[in-house]
């Protein structure tokens, strides 16, 4: 186990403090991280920043540190009271630096693991952990690892964006944010923010009218312990099929794994409609798009999956996409009460249970992914005790490669299912790109 030496304090500064309201997007994360104690670490966000050859001097990437914490408001942000977000103006981030040896990048994936694997002070704590990682005296790789409450997976990415040019020209041609954390909270909290939330809620509530009361009604086997378990599908095979499927039909990649994944969960339950609840990053407009926050959110995916082929579903997907994505931000005070209803009404609770999670950021053409010889690998790489869901499908991209990760609730899916699930999407997302494949074979995959 890679061991971290006395952290070096790295002052910074920045241009203002403050306090305000936690923006719907905080606030949803911390219902989600207080469902999950102790094993919130789950949240933690990480992103590597590989140098290569062109390594830096030590000094240089610790002031490259100090001014990303300076220039993104999210990192000096903590929880407050209320609670709140509390802005500081200047502070001190405590930066690990460790010998890389012979192979910096596996002590960078070492260091990132160690550095993610407790779940953060929230109130204590600034909202990022840093270190760096050496070879040859100078620095090859910046690690960090972020806490969900300043910001999301599309922010994570900024972070890592910026910290690259930080350490290259300084701030040198960078533009500062358009907007903040404080500044979105405050819009969300004014009387047009309440209409418009209020407005996504109305269809959430219109939809769980109708749904099925969840996609995994009925446990089959005795849980697992830990309870839930991670099956991880790494395909090659996958990438083309989703980015042909896509051609074809006109619509994202990112559609054509969300209506898989839902008419899968349907078949598997018996269900004539799926509802699925993705994480909808709620960055259309040109501010947020590079704003450090939480403000993604779960979407409500609905569709009816009552049609003659997988092809013909797609593009009645997309529609559905398009829909959940523009309810994807609201109060989630306001959605626990839109829950609370929906019970009453139907007399039993009312919630999927069932996420997708596509976390790439460009829905594209993979490089080589026509290429790339045919491979694929499972594999079981985590478990745990609590996760607030039954099935959350993670999508990722590792070069030529779709990795899809399913984790589940073992009284649920236990770990053959977990296994059937992504060898089903697979194996019906390869045939779709070649046939028109018909839904009554779904069950058959599984």
């Amino acid at each position: 186990m890679t061991e971290l030496l006395t952290p070096v304090r790295v002052p910074f500064t920045g241009s203002r403090s403050g306090t305000g309201p936690l923006t719907w997007g905080q606030r949803a994360i911390w219902h989600a991280i207080g469902r999950t104690v102790p094993n919130d670490h789950y949240f933690n966000l990480d992103r590597i920043v590989d140098l290569g050859a062109r390594t830096v001097p030590v000094p240089a990437a610790l002031g490259a540190l100090a001014a990303l914490v300076a220039r993104h408001e999210a990192l000096r942000t903590r929880l407050g009271d209320g609670p709140h977000q509390v802005l500081a103006l200047d502070g001190a981030l405590d930066v690990h630096i460790v010998d890389g040896g012979a192979d910096p990048a596996a002590e960078a994936g070492r260091v990132r693991d160690l550095l993610a694997g407790t779940a953060f002070d929230y109130r204590a704590e600034w909202p990022v952990r840093a270190a760096l990682v050496t070879h040859g005296g100078e620095v090859s790789h910046l690690v960090l690892v972020l806490c969900h409450l300043a910001t999301d997976g599309h922010g994570a990415e900024v972070l890592a964006r910026d910290l690259r040019l930080l350490v290259r020209r300084g701030t040198r041609g960078l533009r500062d944010p358009e907007t903040t954390p404080l500044d979105v909270a405050a819009e969300q909290d004014s009387p047009e923010g309440h209409r418009r939330g209020t407005a996504a809620l109305s269809y959430w509530a219109e939809q769980f009218a109708r749904i099925p009361a969840t996609m995994w009604a009925t446990p089959v086997a005795a849980p697992r312990a830990p309870r839930f378990w991670t099956g991880r599908l790494v395909s090659t095979a996958l990438t083309g099929a989703v980015d042909t499927l896509a051609a074809q039909h006109g619509v994202s990649g990112s559609t054509v794994l969300l209506t898989a994944a839902g008419a899968l969960a349907a078949a598997a339950g018996g269900h004539q409609t799926t509802a699925v609840m993705p994480i909808v990053g709620n960055r259309f407009t040109t501010g947020h798009r590079d704003l450090v926050s939480t403000l993604s959110q779960d979407g409500l995916f609905v569709l009816d999956v009552d049609r003659p082929t997988f092809g013909a579903l797609l593009r009645p997907g997309w529609q559905a996409a398009l829909r959940g994505y523009r309810a994807a931000a609201y109060d989630p005070a306001g959605w626990d009460e839109m829950l609370a209803t929906a019970a009453a009404a139907r007399g039993t609770e009312v919630h999927p249970y069932t996420c997708f999670n596509d976390m790439r950021l460009v829905d594209g053409r993979p490089v080589q992914a026509a290429t790339a010889p045919r491979e694929t690998r499972f594999d079981f790489p985590a478990t745990q005790e609590r996760v607030a869901c039954r099935y959350c499908l993670h999508v990722t991209q590792d070069g030529p490669a779709l990795v899809v990760t399913l984790t589940a609730d073992t009284a649920y899916l236990p770990p053959t299912a977990i296994e059937g699930q992504l060898r089903a999407l697979e194996e019906l997302l390869v045939r779709a790109a070649g046939e028109d494949v018909p839904m009554t074979v779904l069950s058959g995959l599984l």
